[in-house]
């Protein structure tokens, strides 16, 4: 089967990372939740990564961790190797049953992150430049502007009760259902 008639399959990803960009700062850890339209959960994958050899913690970013030390503590245990974890994460990708469509909320931050460590550690990135961003698909449903479509602005019925625990995972499964209950409502229109 080709590209172009495989069907889509939703990966929500969140990010935890030390700093605002790639490079000079890390991302501590991923979690991706692989979504059908229908909100059929195919599979996860995350990986709590080892940081950049020269990189380092941003002060502003290192003060809110400093708040969440339940979630930090669970982006730092089982370190892997951006390597082996970007190596494995194509792999998963590349093995879901349908082409990989990357879903975040700001995708212009999440994908940032992984689309850099994927060309820097694996070479290539299953998502090719794309990635779909669940607060432009509230403004277009809620007709606002962007600036105004936060979450906190979207209508409770589009929300699954699951943790936002800044664990990467809970957060990708969480948004995930969110933009699946998003696509369902867009798709009755």
């Amino acid at each position: 089967m080709n590209e172009k008639t495989r069907t889509e399959i939703y990966v929500s990803t969140d990010v935890e990372v030390d700093g605002p960009i790639p490079g000079p700062h890390s991302m501590l850890s991923f979690g991706s939740a692989a979504y059908l339209a229908d909100k059929t959960l195919v599979a996860t994958f995350s990986a709590n990564l080892e940081t950049l050899p020269d990189a380092a913690g941003h002060p502003d970013t290192m003060a809110w961790w400093a708040q969440q030390p339940d979630a930090w503590a669970a982006s730092r245990t089982d370190l892997r190797s951006p390597q082996a974890a970007m190596a494995d994460y194509v792999a998963w990708l590349e093995g879901l049953p349908g082409q990989p469509v990357f879903v975040g909320y700001p995708a212009s931050f999440d994908f940032m992150f992984v689309y850099w460590y994927l060309i820097r550690f694996a070479g290539r990135s299953p998502f090719s430049f794309s990635a779909l961003d669940v607060k432009t698909m509230a403004m277009v449903m809620l007709r606002r502007d962007y600036r105004r479509s936060t979450k906190s602005a979207m209508p409770k019925r589009w929300f699954d009760d699951l943790p936002h625990s800044h664990v990467a995972l809970d957060d990708a499964i969480e948004q995930g259902a969110l933009f699946c209950n998003m696509l369902a409502e867009s798709r009755q229109r």
